[in-house]
């Protein structure tokens, strides 16, 4: 599989998921005007991913680093975590780590809620500094 990356834009995060190494990073703000359109292809990808043996595979590593993101993108986000949730509770290891902004409570909150809604999934919420 080849790699995949999206530039962030002023409305829509970066977007990288190099599969050897088996990280996938979302950073900046998601408010694209089609959340769907915008996320379908890294949904596709996490998909064709997950279709691979996990056996004496590391760890998938989903690294968050959103400081904003709309009602749509939360959706999609979602979406996402629910096929990292099965594969997990199918056997493959999923370490989400959460970054949020030390003083930012609702990026923390939603983090500890993802805690709660996915259960199999490994998720680690690291406070930054601004």
């Amino acid at each position: 599989m080849n790699d995949l990356h999206i530039p962030a834009t002023s409305s829509s995060p970066e977007i990288e998921f190099r599969f050897e190494a088996r990280q996938l990073a979302l950073r900046g703000e998601s408010f694209p005007e089609n959340a769907a359109a915008f996320f379908n292809p890294v949904i596709a990808a996490l998909r064709e991913y997950l279709a691979e043996p996990a056996e004496g595979m590391e760890p998938l590593t989903v690294e968050v680093a959103l400081t904003y993101f709309n009602s749509s993108s939360t959706k999609m986000l979602f979406t996402l975590f629910d096929l990292l949730d099965g594969a997990a509770a199918g056997g493959r290891r999923v370490l989400l780590l959460w970054q949020h902004d030390s003083e930012d409570d609702t990026i923390r909150e939603f983090g500890e809620e993802l805690m709660a809604d996915f259960p199999n999934l490994e998720v680690e919420l690291r406070a930054v500094d601004a």
